[in-house]
């Protein structure tokens, strides 16, 4: 199959790109970035060298494909995130419309399902009602859970103040997962025949409350007394400003965590579970965790 990917060399596109490779297709990888065609071409790919927001540049690219994986990079210091992800969105409309692909799978989050009160989410909830209404396209929508990685963002408190610490905690359920389960996922959806018609799967490699991700990652770099505290919503915002976080981000990050804390973010989640979770469980996540921590 000849398939494009988008999301140049991230931490889901690239192992993607590696096992579409492996498997014989004909991938090539979109990227905005001129310094990473070497490495694309490296892993057998084609690079195609331009801006997400170029819907001629899409076209283009997407031209003669026979299934698109449609990702939007995040940005976190766009003053209007939702603009931002209908931008993209709004380009890969057009382009998927003008180049006549059949098969879409976009990377989305859980809580797409929600139209208030996510904050960043909410630009993946504007994007799956855009691209629901492409006609005669097999879509899915990959719903992913927390990535594990982002837990990285709290090596500097735990080394700073002895704690993990947001405005959810204690025994909130929160949906995790790792890049290679969802590029596992992407993989099978863009190689398998769909009906028609947009459809949402999640992808979760486990499940776990804050309390136990901070055992977990207390015992990986030798802190078994390690707390996760469930600050309120006020004193996180001043905590986020005190950092220079721009201001949309902190509302979104205030809203995104409360939306963990009252168990919203997660409904659609436990309404249609997946039938299973991926391979890699915190307690592998873990082993990453303590390296960084030892390198920071």
């Amino acid at each position: 199959m000849k398939i494009v990917v988008t999301g140049s060399l991230g931490n889901i596109s690239q192992p993607l790109t590696q096992e579409l490779v492996a498997a014989g297709h004909a991938v090539t990888v979109v990227s905005s970035k001129t310094d990473k065609q070497a490495a694309i071409e490296a892993l057998g790919a084609t690079a195609a060298i331009g801006a997400l927001e170029d819907s001629k540049f899409l076209t283009d690219t997407f031209g003669g494909a026979e299934a698109v994986y449609c990702m939007i990079p995040p940005n976190f210091a766009t003053p209007d995130s939702r603009a931002y992800y209908r931008a993209i969105g709004s380009s890969y409309v057009q382009a998927i419309e003008r180049s006549g692909v059949q098969r879409v799978v976009h990377l989305s989050s859980w809580g797409a399902d929600l139209d208030k009160g996510t904050g960043f989410i909410l630009g993946s909830h504007d994007v799956e009602n855009m691209l629901n209404q492409l006609p005669d396209v097999a879509l899915t929508h990959l719903r992913a859970g927390y990535l594990y990685y982002n837990l990285n963002n709290y090596i500097g408190m735990i080394k700073g103040q002895g704690i993990v610490g947001s405005n959810y905690g204690g025994e909130a359920g929160i949906v995790m997962v790792a890049p290679a389960d969802i590029a596992a996922a992407a993989a099978e959806e863009l190689t398998t025949p769909a009906a028609p018609g947009p459809r949402v799967r999640y992808v979760a490699s486990d499940e776990r409350t804050p309390n136990e991700i901070a055992r977990v990652l207390g015992a990986a770099i030798g802190k078994p007394d390690l707390k996760w505290v469930a600050f309120g919503d006020a004193q996180m915002q001043a905590a986020l400003e005190q950092r220079g976080m721009p201001a949309p981000a902190v509302a979104s990050m205030i809203a995104l965590g409360s939306s963990i804390r009252s168990g919203a973010l997660r409904q659609d989640y436990d309404q249609h579970h997946p039938h299973a979770l991926g391979k890699i469980k915190l307690e592998d996540f873990a082993r990453e965790f303590a390296a960084a921590y030892q390198r920071a």
